[in-house]
């Protein structure tokens, strides 16, 4: 005789869930491999390796960070009791699940900023604004708004961190940019630009790429709950009526991101910018992620066009007007684009334009704007005060991959004796003897 199959429909609901968070964690961190790309592809070959540390490092430094204290401080913001707001720690497995989610957006956030300050920063100023990022300044922001706090009480709306991650990311690399200065011959006497271009056209567009696939994580990942359990049945979760939306949205809004980059590129220039393009995909990515789940696809369609038509504009107004030397222009991708994704929200709902919603998403946008800006400004000028802020001019002059790491990343077109940071004897790589190190490699081909 058979007997009714004796299911647990909790565990489940549970397990499925889990599985469908850490997939997607996965795939965010993921996106790392696109940051380094992107970000190595747009400097100098001379500061390739020292673009690629800072992007480990971020990791590394940061999501430790973010557990001892990040994590503890945006509950505490977010209301907890202090107890409460570090239980996590020792909280069992769908807690630390629950943690490593929210990581890799805290991640996310601070791994933008090395992009703006590229070419100039020494790399132990670098981490340690990491370090402040991850322990305080982000965890803030969450503590105001995911955990609970006023802007979450206010109405603040924010599905998957347009402005919570992107745009407190892409402001605070336009104020680390601004107060570090820009790099040596980026700007004339007569305040005229100089266009320093980036090694690697393949890398950035590769690296584009690889954000895009990661942004699926983002958005779609968001919608957390693939199942419910209801008393002795199981039913959908937010995948019943969210996840198509956040995946139709999303991937409208990257394609028009890219379209809208494209038509202002060839309005201003007569030509199609090759990184305007794939920089306006991730413009229209990031104006998309805070509201993907509550837009219509018109909405989509016209967010993602607008965040990607403003990059071209943006970026030429802290250029030449601002006189901001943002390298990878991560402001114009991830800071502008998440302030237009967020207040362009009340305008797309599904339900009809929605004018009450309008305060809200202003006040949290200046909220959180305001935070990221003190907060950075204090702890650059304070590093800056030390002397830590900028490597040498001889540093930069010679590049940061041998003056912060004693590397070349392209030994084979290059001197291959380097000088480390500090170090009056070059260094073979190879374990070589090392010769006189004014010798150029054809000389020593000659003396041979």
């Amino acid at each position: 005789m058979l007997t009714p199959l004796q299911v647990d429909v909790g565990a489940i609901a549970s397990g499925v869930n889990n599985v469908w968070v850490l997939t997607v964690t996965f795939l965010i961190f993921f996106m790392h491999a696109g940051f380094a790309m992107l970000e190595a592809g747009q400097v100098r070959s001379k500061n390739v390796a020292n673009q690629l540390t800072k992007n480990m490092l971020t990791w590394s430094v940061g999501v430790i960070m973010f557990f001892l204290v990040g994590q503890g401080i945006a509950n505490f913001v977010g209301g907890a009791g202090f107890g409460e707001s570090f239980a996590y720690v020792n909280g069992g497995s769908d807690a630390w699940i629950s943690w490593l989610f929210g990581a890799v957006f805290a991640m996310t956030a601070a791994t933008i900023v090395s992009g703006a300050v590229a070419g100039r920063a020494k790399l132990r100023a670098y981490v340690a604004y990491t370090i402040v990022l991850a322990s305080v300044i982000y965890p803030v922001v969450v503590g105001f708004t995911w955990a609970g706090g006023f802007l979450a009480s206010f109405g603040f709306a924010d599905f998957a961190g347009g402005m919570i991650v992107h745009g407190m990311g892409g402001i605070a690399g336009l104020t680390a940019a601004a107060i570090l200065g820009p790099r040596m011959d980026r700007y004339n006497e007569d305040g005229s630009v100089n266009i320093i271009p980036g090694h690697s056209m393949t890398f950035a567009v590769l690296g584009t790429l690889i954000l895009c696939f990661g942004w699926y994580g983002f958005n779609v990942g968001t919608a957390a709950t693939v199942f419910a359990a209801e008393g002795s049945s199981i039913a959908l979760g937010a995948f019943a009526d969210t996840v198509g939306r956040v995946a139709l949205t999303t991937t409208l809004g990257m394609a028009a991101g890219a379209i809208g980059a494209s038509a202002v590129s060839m309005y201003k220039t007569g030509k199609v910018d090759t990184l305007y393009v794939a920089n306006g995909m991730l413009a229209g990515l990031v104006g998309i992620t805070s509201n993907t789940n509550a837009i219509t696809w018109v909405g989509g369609i016209v967010i993602g066009f607008l965040a990607g038509a403003q990059l071209p504009i943006v970026f030429e107004f802290v250029e030449k007007r601002l006189k901001i030397d943002d390298v990878c222009a991560v402001f114009p991708v991830h800071g502008s684009a998440g302030v237009l994704g967020a207040l362009l929200l009340p305008i797309f709902t599904v339900g009809g334009p929605s004018v009450g919603q309008f305060v809200p998403q202003f006040v949290g946008v200046a909220v959180i704007a305001g935070w990221t800006i003190l907060a950075t400004g204090v702890v650059f000028y304070v590093i800056k005060a030390l002397g830590q802020a900028r490597v040498s001019p001889e540093h930069e002059r010679e590049g940061l991959d041998v003056s912060e790491h004693g590397v070349n990343t392209y030994p084979e077109f290059g001197r291959p004796d380097l000088a480390t940071d500090g170090g009056p004897t070059p260094v073979r790589m190879d374990g070589g003897v090392t010769g006189d190190s004014t010798t150029t490699p054809e000389e020593e081909r000659e003396d041979a």
